[in-house]
């Protein structure tokens, strides 16, 4: 019998899990923090309240528990040994023949950790409930206040990074504030909410054709989003933050801008790129280290065009399947092979009804764009009553303009303007 650890249960490692399940041959183990896989690209509905979490999430015992050679581990791999393909959790030492590590990333405030609590990322349930808490308290906090100009301070949002999790998260907000709740809130006008999206590039969406981006901006600038290109954001802090020279006062600041891989990475004495990728092989292992292996977001794999896959769901996913089928090949004797990874094409959705396409040379957006969008994300996600629920809350908020999870269900509140007072408890709702 061969055994294979797998670090992180993201696309790539629960991939790669999967496809060795009941493998008379191997035993696996999956170690992660979380004890549930988590579908990211639809983390920001649930950071909108149009999707609750256990419509995204799935315990990995649910996925997994029943394969006779997998055992599943929730617990935090604290270092690697590449030499003895060894790691250690809790005091522990775990010896494998294979070793597979697919921690995923985070994100990065290029050097400012210290903006990440004024500025949350979106990478996590935790993330994503923080961020729904938010910009719900800040709506709450904008009804019941009667000066005009804290009111427009609570009404503003600004949104850093304009990659897809930016511009969804913007375009999010406009239909959240302007459509769906606007009538909810008797004192506080939301159809005067202002929402600042900002990239510091010369566009939106970069992997996209440029026709694409420009689509995206006009669609933003249609649902009353400001776009602010080739801008810098500085000074983050409790009442606003600077773009490149003008200050913006605003009570809710989110980060979507930047990544850099897991930091499980940085014990590791092998090449990386500067954002702390693993340089592998064309069999996805460590130069020198013919069983250990790195997958996802975390692989700094050079495709034939002579660029760096990106981060994205479909390439840790062909990674996993991928190195599943070269143990196999190698369990029976032959040679391993080499990854290539097929290219289905990118997407990013803007608001209802918009969305941008690019598959192959053809490029579309609208109405069928978001259709496509929707459909292929409820595919991957994991499990059949998922889709379902999904599909039904998208029906339901499509044509009711409904949203679902409007709650604030955590106790707690980091407060603004005083910073001798990290935490206000507030009531639960």
């Amino acid at each position: 019998m061969k055994t294979v650890g797998i670090i992180g249960g993201g696309f790539a490692g629960l991939s790669l899990a999967r496809k060795l399940a009941n493998h008379k041959d191997i035993n696996v183990t999956l170690i992660d923090r979380r004890n549930h896989h988590l579908f990211q690209p639809l983390l920001y509905q649930v950071a909108m309240a149009g999707l609750n979490p256990s419509e995204i999430a799935e315990p990995f015992r649910k996925i997994l528990g029943r394969k006779k050679n997998i055992e599943i581990l929730m617990s935090e791999v604290t270092s690697v040994n590449l030499k003895e393909t060894s790691i250690q959790i809790e005091n522990k030492k775990r010896v494998f023949d294979y070793l597979a590590i697919a921690c995923g990333s985070h994100h990065s405030y290029f050097g400012n950790n210290d903006w990440e609590k004024w500025a949350p990322g979106l990478k996590t349930l935790e993330q994503a409930t923080e961020i729904r808490r938010r910009i719900l308290f800040s709506l709450e906090e904008a009804e019941k206040e009667e000066d005009p100009v804290v009111q427009k301070k609570w009404l503003t949002f600004v949104i850093v990074g304009g990659g897809p999790t930016g511009v969804e998260l913007a375009g999010s907000i406009s239909e959240m504030t302007r459509t769906t709740l606007f009538k909810d809130y008797k004192h506080a006008n939301l159809k005067n909410t202002k929402i600042h999206i900002v990239e510091a590039g010369e566009r939106l969406l970069k992997a996209f054709p440029p026709s694409l981006s420009h689509k995206t901006t006009r669609d933003l600038e249609t649902l009353g989003v400001e776009v602010h290109l080739k801008t810098q954001a500085s000074h983050l802090g409790a009442e606003g933050l600077k773009l490149n020279d003008q200050w913006v006062d605003t009570k809710t600041i989110l980060w979507a801008a930047g990544v850099k891989a897991s930091s499980l990475g940085d014990c590791l004495d092998v090449e990386k790129l500067k954002d702390g990728r693993i340089i592998v092989k064309s069999d996805l292992s460590i130069p020198n280290y013919p069983n250990t292996f790195v997958l996802g977001d975390q692989a700094a794999f050079l495709s034939e065009n002579g660029d760096y896959l990106p981060g994205l769901a479909p390439v840790a996913l062909q990674q996993g399947e991928f190195l599943a089928k070269n143990l196999k090949k190698e369990l029976k004797g032959n040679k391993r092979d080499s990854f290539r990874y097929f290219d289905k094409g990118i997407m990013a959705t803007i608001g209802r009804s918009k969305a941008v396409v690019k598959t192959g040379s053809l490029e579309f957006s609208g109405f069928f764009a978001w259709l496509a969008w929707a459909f292929i994300h409820i595919a991957y996600l994991v499990h059949w009553k998922n889709r379902f629920f999904v599909l039904l809350q998208w029906c339901w908020s499509y044509f009711r303009f409904g949203k679902g999870a409007r709650l604030i269900v955590n106790k707690s509140w980091r407060s603004y303007g005083d910073k001798n007072k990290e935490e206000v408890e507030i009531g639960s709702s």
